[in-house]
């Protein structure tokens, strides 16, 4: 192997040359004292120093110490360094006992070897640390000649982190920024320093601290602190004038989570103004354990999480039944990952395919079905109504009539807050898709039910994704009114509230969830922008594209006037709807639709629509921006 050197290695290597023969004549110094023995064993040092030298140098190679920027040698190096002296010193050791063994020389005293080992390791390290400090100050002595007025800044966060931040900012003094202070919660750091950076309180403090200690920046370091958390240090800098910025997790910035824009990721959860929800386990072990169970569109956003949640179970069988073969494929591969002793089954079919979802249906007899395949993009199908209408009435009603046809126990049918005065295509189809599934528990006596909710946060074609891609994009935001209001609920608890349902339906009933109050979208999407270390209006634009004719600026969960009624569940509760259709004019409204919707005939299908269900007003709601969020 051809070994190569730039001109510092070969500098490094001559220093190690010289500092081998030094430890050498040092550690015989040190033993004999330069008396009358030093010069009687001088001929062993001689062969000592000779084969250190042939030992020592390829040694320290091997262990890379020839190809590190020691300006940057850390504790890192110095375990290198102990590694690297330690291993050349046995096998000097080795090779000197050897020779002593062939009295290629007269003895020498044995621990010269250990003195040896020791002298090693303080010239060699010693030479790469001293090369650090005087990296170190020239660096300061450079910053000083430099150095101008810098801001006063406040570290939250005394780990790891928060030392990057201050040691960062001591080494830069362009970044105009000069630690005074941390503070963490932990009452151990209380009091002590990092860096020389006293601990100065806890995050309770931080109000008194930035007045008694004339802060004038922010840096938010606890990379896994939560939304609450960085929500009141917020508030609190806003209050004050005071700017903050949040530093992402190194692992973030590696893998590529964080990009130039240094935007913090945010936790779905942080953007939830309630606690959220939490499942009866045991009601749902109950329901779901040992059956077999089919979920429809297991490759979306929600059906992904239904099959996770469904797998914790242990049913005896789950099918995967969607669409589009990549998704499929990649729920499949995660939930054998997860749960490899369970059976899956991915299905590969189109619910609007009655003959496809027949035959599975009597292959597969399924106890339990959860319905969450449908198209749910608003905007998107506004401009595509015969496609809403085939897709998700059609596709309801064929799933329906499998479950009656093969007698399941259970059907789940996952639906939305845009059934209720429908003012998209969107919502009317879920709405004809309730009354197509209540109406079968009616007519059946079976356990169907259906599950309403609001907007999910982090689904697929929701509010959260492209927010945060406007952010990332350095904005602006848009919103088409700023008192457009809106219901909210994580993925989770969307899955919580179906597998709730599931095991609570008895007989045609619709359950929402007590998802506290409405969400102002504004609002949103500021908690969005500050929770990824910026600042709306200042670092995001937010742009108002204007309500719609027919928009409703707030939804609800039920029909004003209607009663709900509490369930053994404290946060859902069951409603039923007068206004429903049933039994032959639901079936005749359908088949009207259906008709339509294969002729093409998307005015006739509003027309309908809005002549049927109470409140709609589909005709009014001109087709939307794909890109501004109602």
């Amino acid at each position: 192997m051809r070994i190569k050197f730039n001109m510092r290695n070969r500098y490094m290597v001559m220093i190690d040359m010289a500092l081998t023969i030094i430890a050498v004549l040092g550690a015989y110094a040190l033993r004999l004292e330069l008396g009358a023995l030093f010069f009687f064993y001088l001929p062993s040092a001689y062969w000592m120093i000779a084969v250190s030298l042939l030992i020592k140098i390829p040694i320290y190679y091997l262990f890379s110490l020839y190809r590190r920027l020691w300006g940057y040698a850390s504790t890192r190096e110095l375990r290198l360094i102990f590694l690297a002296v330690t291993s050349a010193s046995v096998l000097v050791s080795a090779v000197m006992i050897l020779l002593l063994t062939f009295k290629v020389f007269n003895g020498f005293p044995r621990s010269v070897l250990i003195i040896d080992w020791l002298l090693s390791i303080f010239l060699v390290g010693g030479t790469r640390f001293a090369i650090r400090l005087i990296a170190d100050n020239v660096s300061t002595a450079a910053n000083s000649m430099k150095k101008r007025p810098a801001k006063r800044a406040l570290i939250i966060g005394a780990g790891d982190a928060g030392a990057l931040v201050v040691r960062e900012l001591q080494k830069n003094p362009d970044l105009n920024l000069n630690p005074v202070g941390f503070l963490d919660d932990n009452p151990a750091k209380l009091k002590q320093q990092i860096h020389g950076i006293p601990v100065v309180g806890s995050l309770a403090d931080i109000g008194k601290i930035i007045e008694h200690r004339k802060i004038e920046e922010v840096i938010i370091a606890i990379p896994s602190s939560s939304g609450k958390v960085v929500r009141m240090i917020a508030d609190v800098c806003r209050l004050r004038g005071i700017p903050f910025r949040t530093m992402p997790g190194i692992y973030e910035l590696i893998g590529g989570k964080v990009s130039i824009s240094r935007l913090r990721e945010v936790d779905i959860t942080d953007l939830l103004r309630r606690q959220p929800a939490h499942m009866q386990e045991d009601l749902i072990g109950q329901t779901l354990t040992n059956k077999r169970v089919i979920v429809t569109g297991a490759g979306g956003s929600i059906g992904r999480e239904l099959c996770r949640q469904i797998a914790r179970y242990e049913p005896s069988h789950l099918i995967l039944l969607g669409h589009g073969e990549n998704s499929i494929f990649e729920s499949l591969l995660e939930l054998q990952e997860s749960s490899p002793s369970l059976s899956l089954i991915p299905v590969i079919a189109d619910v609007r395919d009655y003959q496809r979802i027949h035959h599975i249906f009597e292959l597969h007899k399924p106890d339990i079905v959860f319905h969450a395949a449908a198209h749910k993009h608003v905007p998107m199908m506004e401009m595509n109504v015969d496609e809403a209408i085939d897709n998700n009435v059609r596709g309801t009603l064929n799933v329906v009539r499998c479950c009656e046809e093969n007698n399941t126990e259970r059907l789940v049918m996952i639906s939305t807050d845009k059934a209720i005065r429908p003012a998209n295509i969107m919502g009317a189809t879920k709405r004809f898709s309730e009354m197509i599934v209540l109406d079968a528990a009616e007519r059946t006596g079976h356990a169907y039910c259906v599950v309403r909710f609001g907007n999910v946060l982090g689904s697929r074609g929701s509010v959260v994704p492209l927010f945060k891609h406007q952010i990332a994009i350095g904005g602006p935001v848009t919103i088409t009114h700023p008192d457009m209001k809106r219901y909210f609920m994580t993925i989770p608890e969307a899955v919580y509230l179906v597998l709730q349902a599931a095991a609570m339906g008895n007989n045609g009933e619709t359950f929402v969830l007590n998802m506290g109050q409405q969400v102002r979208i504004l609002d949103l999407a500021e908690d969005l922008i500050r929770l990824s270390g910026l600042e709306p209006g200042k670092d995001i634009e937010i742009v108002f594209t204007g309500i719609r004719p027919g928009e409703k600026l707030s939804e609800d969960l039920w029909e004003e006037g209607n009663p709900f009624e509490p369930t053994q569940h404290p946060d859902i509760f069951k409603f039923d709807d007068p206004t429903n259709l049933r039994g032959e004019e639901l079936k005749n409204k359908i088949a009207q639709l259906l008709d339509l919707a294969d002729k093409g005939q998307a005015e006739a299908i509003i027309s309908l629509i809005d002549a049927t269900i109470p409140g709609a007003t589909l005709g009014s709601t001109p087709a939307p921006e794909l890109l501004s969020i109602e």
